[in-house]
Formats: structure tokens, C-alpha cells, sequence
């Protein structure tokens, strides 16, 4: 059973961290030379489309899929990979709730505003706290795909 919730993490957290590599590597840049209109409208609309149910799959599987292997005997001989995959998907998970979707509800909410000012307060924190998620996500996934 342990193998299967190990296979499912490597997925999962695969999935995920390339979901947020393109973002990182193709999305925000792409968006970066947008005028602030065009800018804040795109990303208003991604943040209503993203938390999706697949979406929600592939961030509640980060976490669980892992946690499986990690409690079970079938675990052990990978337990500091696991443990350290774990906690970068946590630590991950963590930056996107203290960080990022604060950003974006604020964004959300200044709809209708001034879109400079929005963008303004919004696009280069959003980035770092990105940043840092996407090369937590593949981190772990490297070290879910070792382990495995």
C-alpha cells in the first residue's frame, strides 16, 4: 500500500511542481509585458479558474500522498527523503497560503480600481513568494522520485 501512496506522490508532486515551473518560466513573463489592465484582468481570471478540482487534487495530494509512506514500516529506508520531500511541499504550501492568496484576494478586490496601483502592490511580491514555492515543489518531487 505504501508504494502506492509513494507512486501517487511522485505524480501529484510532479504535477504540481511543473504547474508551477510553467507559471514561473512562461505565464508571469508572458504576462509581464501586458499593460496594467490587461495584466491584472488575466490574473484575476487564473485565480478564479486555478483552485479548481484538479488543482485541489494536486495540493492536497502534495501533502497526503507522502504522509502515507512516511507513517508506515514501508517507509523507512526512505524516511529522511520522504521526510525532507514532506516538509518542502509543507513549507511550499505554507508560502501559498500566508502569501500568495492573500495577493491575489486583494487583487480580487481592487477590481474595478486603479489596475497600476494593484499591480503595483501585487505583481513583484507575488513573483518571489512564487519563486519560492515553484523550487520548493521541485525539490520535492526530486526527492519523492529518489526515494521511490
Amino acid at each position: 500500500m505504501a508504494s502506492l501512496f509513494l507512486t501517487l506522490a511522485v505524480i501529484t508532486t510532479g504535477l504540481y511542481a511543473g504547474f508551477l515551473l510553467t507559471f514561473l518560466i512562461a505565464v508571469m513573463p508572458g504576462l509581464a509585458v501586458l499593460p496594467d489592465d490587461g495584466f491584472t484582468a488575466a490574473m484575476r481570471r487564473f485565480n478564479e479558474k486555478v483552485p479548481g478540482p484538479v488543482f485541489l487534487v494536486l495540493f492536497l495530494g502534495v501533502i497526503a500522498f507522502p504522509a502515507v509512506p512516511v507513517f508506515t514500516e514501508a517507509g523507512e529506508k526512505t524516511w529522511p527523503l520522504l521526510i525532507a520531500a514532506l516538509a518542502c511541499a509543507v513549507v511550499s504550501h505554507l508560502i501559498t497560503i500566508a502569501g500568495n492568496i492573500p495577493l491575489n484576494n486583494a487583487l480580487a478586490q481592487s477590481e474595478g480600481g486603479d489596475d497600476t496601483a494593484a499591480r503595483t502592490a501585487f505583481e513583484a511580491r507575488w513573483n518571489a513568494f512564487h519563486r519560492i514555492r515553484t523550487v520548493l515543489s521541485l525539490a520535492a518531487s526530486v526527492l519523492l522520485a529518489v526515494a521511490a
